[in-house]
């Protein structure tokens, strides 16, 4: 049965318990959020139930938190009334979408999380890491959680005394991550164990030998593996398959354009800004992943996708982001997630395309791959795809095989 708004509102006329008055504007909420009238009567219904059951214990608002949907979920049912696992997680789902527009409102107090003194020593390192070497925030976060699982590991929930830390308790961390992880992994495990060290001899709490002993993981290879790229052809057809009738098809053109013109990072995608796009200059604003801001040429094919997904594609939003959720709730791309290599995977499959790589970065190596064999040097590429260090875009010397055929010496006895 198809509902209207009109039927929600009975619903949130319905309510008499303590979440009465707020009820309507949870529903304008989700309105404005983009939510479908069948969607919001859903969540309306679950909403209603859980006001009642509040009523019938007298519980207050302001103490309102998860413990009291998980004694909601566990209520009496009828005897026979068998609840499947499906209904009980949309249950709680709703119900925490609810206690979360409360909170966000004032109503309830916001939720307590218990830290330990490991937790906390681990927060102060990551805010170092900010403030002082200004690293990404995927990599504060990474190094912070080897740092927090350290200590929990050596302390556990306890004082934690780091002038107590022994070589043996560095070589013991990392030997056990050895058991669930691949050598990639490990590594980042190991250069955020030497970061945190650094950091506590920094604070005068352990020796240099420390820092030392932390172990190296063996690495097989000599050279890093070859960059795979999409080719100039798959890439065009993926571009060419985006559905320009709808508003996912305008998004997802918009978003391939700049991946494949001008090289953008996923993420640098995800932080675009609505006004990041000077229209007059021809240039377009691009945040790197340490914070640094960079004016790009806007390529016109790339200028023509964004006015257009502005124009008839883009939800209307209060979101300043410049791409957004094509569901509800409608906002920007949550950074961190794979939302650009999702558009790329479902634009690969339209176009019935068998890319040696799935996620979003085959474009960028197929930028560099494209300016090399037009002839630019690895100094050029760099400047486009915004490198920091030279070492980077040298593996993009080994892909230009006609250059290095040039550079091989004869076999010998072999053909001439």
């Amino acid at each position: 049965m198809e509902r209207t708004y009109e039927s929600a509102a009975a619903l949130v006329s319905r309510a008499i318990g303590p979440l009465a008055k707020y009820l309507g504007p949870f529903a304008t909420s989700l309105i404005d959020q983009q939510y479908t009238a069948n969607v919001i009567y859903i969540k309306l219904r679950h909403a209603l139930a859980f006001d009642r059951w509040l009523a019938k214990r007298h519980v207050e608002l302001v103490g309102l938190g998860e413990v009291h949907i998980r004694r909601y979920q566990h209520r009496s049912r009828h005897r026979h009334q068998r609840i499947r696992t499906e209904t009980r997680r949309r249950e709680w789902c709703e119900v925490t979408q609810l206690l979360q527009f409360l909170r966000c409102h004032g109503v309830c107090a916001a939720a307590r999380v218990e830290t330990t003194a490991a937790d906390d020593i681990a927060s102060r390192y990551g805010q170092y890491l900010q403030d002082q070497q200004g690293l990404a925030t995927t990599t504060i976060e990474r190094y912070r959680t080897v740092a927090r699982q350290f200590l929990r590991e050596r302390f556990g929930r306890g004082v934690v005394n780091l002038r107590a830390l022994r070589t043996a308790d560095a070589i013991a961390f990392v030997q056990h991550q050895t058991q669930c992880l691949r050598p990639p992994a490990l590594k980042c495990v190991v250069n955020a164990m030497r970061s945190f060290l650094r950091y506590a001899q920094y604070r005068g709490e352990v020796a240099t030998a420390l820092v030392a002993a932390v172990p190296m993981v063996a690495a097989w290879t000599t050279t890093p593996a070859l960059p795979k790229a999409i080719s100039p052809e798959h890439a065009q057809r993926a571009i060419d398959n985006c559905d320009l009738s709808t508003g996912v098809g305008l998004r997802d053109r918009a978003v391939l354009l700049p991946l494949a013109r001008l090289g953008l990072r996923a993420h640098e995608i995800v932080a675009l800004q609505l006004e990041d796009c000077d229209w007059d200059g021809g240039h377009i604003r691009v945040r790197s992943k340490t914070g640094r801001e960079q004016l790009l040429p806007m390529p016109a094919d790339v200028g023509a996708a964004i006015a257009a997904y502005l124009r008839q594609g883009r939800p209307t939003s209060k979101d300043r982001h410049l791409f957004l959720r094509s569901m509800a709730p409608i906002r920007g791309l949550m950074p961190g997630s794979d939302a650009i290599g999702t558009i790329v995977r479902y634009a690969l499959q339209r176009a019935q395309v068998d890319a040696p790589h799935r996620g979003s970065h085959q474009f960028r190596h197929a930028l560099a791959v494209r300016m090399l064999q037009r002839g630019a040097s690895l100094n050029e590429i760099g400047e486009v795809l915004r490198h920091q260090s030279p070492q980077t875009t040298s593996i993009y010397a080994r892909v230009d095989i006609s250059a290095l055929r040039s550079l091989a010496m004869p076999w010998p006895g072999g053909v001439r």
